[in-house]
């Protein structure tokens, strides 16, 4: 019997069929940040010949209606309602393209097929880049296996967008296999996108498996202290270093570079031409990686607008505070609390503040010996579509010094390696500070508020008030010193009555 999941956490599936794989994901809950529950990809390059033939690969469609039957009895299964299947390049371009639909129609009667036309399958992906990238500004390329979709992102608003036929099967396809002709027909197609140079001094954002693979292989080389490619990094002259690399390397070489994947072998030679190219024709200062595309855009559509206007990394820390904190009054008492700490602050380092309060407490049923690391991982690896990496490590180094950890211990090794020094001074600030709250207050807004932190020349001042259960005692001392000490003041104690006792 198909599950019936709890109203609050309604589930939705969709399926991404493109020409090089098929992605079945089903998502739970209603949220600014889409969180998958389940995510199965098959390898059937679909698209392969069409280039030649017009029609999809007779080698993929048996395995595809398998295989789509498969994800069409999962998603009923997992009750995932609406479930919807999202036909991109190689179904809408092929001359039996609807007679495929057809036969996947006969055997998942109950389930939409919407083929989707270049200039949709372009508004998912910019939707789904702009679902974490909320600010997103200069070019986003969404490469499959059948196409590439341009988009011109101006300051998160989606605007002229383009499809050309410049997918890695289709462009190994035209190209007959020779990398030199594949430039010369990537130049000549990009050229017809005029408004690509508008990206000059701004971002490239690549969406699509085959440059997630470029991305991954960039992350291992240089031994980058997270892996994740959403929201990876690579400045313009890196890039263009790197897509030379893999261009020019032959298929022994790329099996021997650590983190291919072997499956994108094949692709991975076409996927930096256009990446070279695209570097070029825009101008773009640096390149930034979206694991959020098409699906998630799709999700965010069926969003309400109070959750899709939402500050995605802020919705992702409410919502884990939601569901492992104590208190979910705390942490607003706790931003007004260590305040005084950061006097001149800005608001972008306001709402990172922001967001280490209501993270401060999601470790608080994990073993307390290995409170402070579990803590820093799950900060570090949550799925929140909205953090880029130095968020991630600033929360989580933060976090886990809230948890009194060794500032030394080698778990931190990965979050101090992705901020500055001075990024790195205020988390370790901020979670000292977290520390001695949660020493006071016991996590609860009641005992804090007999509290309060203020600077006053060299000295950091903390007020306790008599009969409020605080006092200074050794843990209190020794946490309010080793704050002044991380903020390079004196640390001091005043003692007075209660507000309630005046």
């Amino acid at each position: 019997m198909p599950y019936a999941p709890p109203a609050n956490l309604p589930r939705r599936g969709v399926v991404d069929l493109g020409s090089n794989s098929v992605r079945l994901v089903v998502y739970e809950g209603n949220s600014r940040n889409p969180v998958p529950i389940f995510n199965e990809k098959a390898v059937l390059r679909l698209g392969r010949g069409l280039q030649a033939t017009g029609r999809l690969n007779e080698d993929g469609i048996g395995p595809a209606l398998t295989v789509m039957q498969r994800y069409y009895l999962i998603a009923k299964a997992m009750g995932a309602a609406p479930f919807e299947v999202l036909a991109t390049a190689a179904v809408r371009d092929a001359t039996n393209g609807l007679d495929f639909v057809a036969r996947l129609r006969a055997r998942m009667p109950e389930a939409p097929i919407r083929i989707l036309t270049g200039l949709e399958e372009a508004e998912y992906s910019a939707d789904g880049v702009l679902c974490g990238i909320p600010d997103a500004d200069g070019i986003l390329a969404d490469i499959g296996g059948g196409s590439l979709e341009v988009v011109r992102l101006t300051g998160g608003t989606r605007g002229a967008s383009q499809t050309l036929r410049l997918g890695v099967i289709r462009l190994a396809d035209r190209s007959g296999g020779n990398l030199d002709m594949a430039r010369e027909i990537v130049e000549a197609d990009m050229a017809t996108v005029p408004w690509l140079g508008d990206a000059a001094e701004r971002d490239l954002y690549l969406v699509g498996g085959a440059w997630r693979a470029l991305a991954r292989i960039h992350i291992a080389r240089n031994e980058y202290p997270l892996q994740m490619v959403h929201h990876y990094k690579i400045d313009a002259d890196a890039a263009r270093d790197f897509t030379n690399l893999i261009a020019a390397a032959s298929r022994r070489t790329l099996e021997r570079m650590p983190g291919v994947p072997k499956r994108r072998l094949e692709d991975l030679p076409y996927a930096a031409i256009a990446l070279r190219r695209l570097l070029r024709v825009t101008g773009a200062k640096r390149v930034v990686f979206s694991a959020s595309g098409l699906r998630e855009g799709w999700f965010m559509r069926l969003m309400p607008e109070e959750i899709r206007t939402q500050d995605p990394l802020l919705a992702a820390c409410y919502e884990m505070a939601q569901r492992l904190g104590r208190d979910p009054s705390l942490p607003d008492a706790l931003l007004d609390w260590t305040a005084p700490l950061f006097p001149r602050e800005t608001p972008d380092a306001k709402r990172l503040r922001r967001a280490a309060c209501w993270v401060s407490d999601i470790g608080s049923h994990d073993h307390p010996e290995f409170r402070a690391e579990q803590a820093f991982l799950r900060v570090l690896r949550q799925p929140g579509v909205g953090l880029d990496h130095p968020t991630r490590g600033f929360l989580a180094l933060a976090i886990a010094l809230r948890y009194e950890v060794d500032a030394g211990a080698a778990f931190l090794r990965p979050a101090r390696a992705l901020l500055d020094p001075a990024s790195a001074s205020r988390a370790e600030v901020l979670g000292t500070a977290l520390r001695l709250a949660y020493t006071l207050s016991a996590g609860t807004p009641d005992l804090l508020s007999g509290t309060s932190l203020r600077i006053q020349g060299s000295r950091l001042i903390l007020g306790l008030e008599e009969d409020h259960g605080v006092f200074a005692g050794d843990a209190v001392t020794r946490r309010l010193e080793r704050l002044a000490q991380s903020a390079g003041l004196q640390a001091a104690t005043e003692t007075s009555l209660s507000r309630a006792a005046e």
